[in-house]
């Protein structure tokens, strides 16, 4: 083989090693997607149009198992119950976290600035399990810290996850403190993008603090609020944990009883697997039509740099 023969073949060979390369590096990530997230897609699929108990064998059911949900009062009822959860939620971290980013983001000293974030930040990296917990220690109506002190203070406190008009804005409230710090993380990132030599600009013609808010911060930083909006509106509707440790079953008159704890009892209590099948493509449906329906409205006031 003559070298003009080598030179030519050497890219090529060089070419198909970073190629291989390539997929091996990617391997890992594609294996784990098809395992735990395209498989059980395509099994629950599947599984909707059965009849299964995980004991016996499986019967082919059609659209029965749709025919159902669609027939149980109570699936409305945490449908109901778990849109109200995420509309509040989202709401609550997109106000809230803005607040707390602008608060921060005047702060001057480095090192005050930074134990605030940390501050914030902390309840977020705590277990779902300890948090719920804790909160259902500290407001517990017979023996919690926080009912005994405001007691003294002489502020009787309802009986949080045994009423039904309160059991709901409990959990609410404890899903607030504990997920509030990464919307502000999220925001303050987005608050610090905003170039400053437009804010000054502004100020210069004449524009005050709350123009300059309303017509320059806002507006560049819509591309993170709805990137935030997705995400809490995402995780709200999948809230599980703390509604299963602080008020199992579905809380008094089932006012805490969301769709994910629904697909729970359906499919890990009641073993109506190709039912739970079902509600699972509910649930994906719901998210992936309220994700989309956010992105449709965000092109109309989301501002695009």
């Amino acid at each position: 083989m003559s070298e003009a023969d080598t030179a030519q073949r050497a890219p090529s060979v060089g070419a198909g090693h970073r190629q291989w390369t390539g997929f091996a590096f990617v391997a890992p990530a594609t294996l784990l997607f098809l395992v735990f997230i395209l498989g059980p897609f395509i099994a629950a699929i599947v599984l909707s149009f059965f009849s299964w108990d995980m004991l016996t064998a499986s019967k082919f059911n059609g659209l029965g198992n749709f025919r159902q949900m669609f027939g149980d009062s109570l699936l409305y009822k945490a449908l109901a119950n778990t849109f109200i959860f995420a509309l509040a939620s989202v709401v609550t971290h997109l106000v809230g976290g803005f607040l707390l980013a602008l608060g921060v983001n005047r702060l001057t000293g480095r090192a005050l600035s930074y134990f605030v974030r940390t501050s914030l930040f902390f309840p977020f990296v705590i277990s779902w399990a300890a948090v719920a917990l804790l909160w259902k220690y500290v407001l517990d109506p017979t023996f919690g810290v926080g009912t005994y002190y405001l007691g003294q203070l002489g502020i009787s406190t309802p009986a949080w996850f045994t009423d039904p008009n309160w059991a709901l804005p409990a959990i609410i409230a404890i899903d607030w403190w504990h997920t509030i710090g990464f919307t502000f993380v999220i925001m303050l990132a987005g608050l610090q993008t905003v170039p400053t030599e437009l804010i000054e600009a502004a100020r210069s013609d004449g524009c005050n603090g709350w123009q300059v808010l309303w017509n320059v911060t806002i507006p560049l930083m819509s591309p993170t609020i709805l990137f935030a909006g997705v995400i809490t509106f995402i995780g709200a509707f999948q809230i599980f944990d703390p509604v299963q440790i602080i008020t199992p079953n579905g809380g008094p008159d089932n006012s805490t009883i969301t769709i994910v704890m629904y697909l729970y009892q359906k499919g890990f209590q009641a073993f109506q697997v190709g039912y739970a099948s079902a509600v699972s493509l509910l649930v994906f449906v719901i998210m992936a039509a309220v994700t989309a329906l956010q992105f449709w409205v965000g092109k109309r006031w989301v501002h695009e740099t």
